[in-house]
């Protein structure tokens, strides 16, 4: 639930996101907060063959991917998907690409392949946080 006291479902915003090939896994974050955000991964196998199609080097790294502006761009094309079947209050406004892949073996999913959330949220505190900086978005 938002500040605001708006209840979002995660999994109705995660889980379009996650359909697309680029991504790897989503968690919606924003308890308590302002608005919604969302942690993301790229998926490791599909990468490549996303950067070829959009004439980037097929061999970029999970870090350099995350901070380049075109794969910036897809998962926000992603993410616009998955707003425009929302309101603006239940909209995610700010994500932030993690340069890693959530595995079984670092605790961020389970044996099923489920999402921990609240290990990730532990996790990436610092990460969750920065994306409410300021408490507020241009425009807002």
């Amino acid at each position: 639930m938002t500040a605001s006291g708006k209840n979002v479902s995660p999994a109705f915003l995660e889980d379009p996101i996650r359909s697309d090939p680029l991504i790897g896994q989503v968690v919606v974050v924003g308890d308590a907060k302002p608005f919604i955000s969302a942690l993301v991964t790229l998926d490791p196998e599909m990468l490549p063959m996303w950067l070829s199609n959009n004439k980037l080097d097929s061999g970029m790294s999970l870090t350099d991917a995350a901070a380049n502006p075109q794969v910036i761009a897809g998962v926000q094309a992603a993410v616009d998907r998955a707003n425009d079947r929302v309101s603006r209050a239940e909209s995610i406004r700010k994500f932030t690409i993690l340069p890693i892949e959530f595995t079984e073996k670092s605790g961020h999913l389970t044996p099923k392949m489920s999402i921990r959330r609240n290990v990730i949220q532990d996790d990436f505190a610092s990460e969750i946080e920065g994306m409410y900086g300021h408490e507020s978005l241009p425009g807002d």
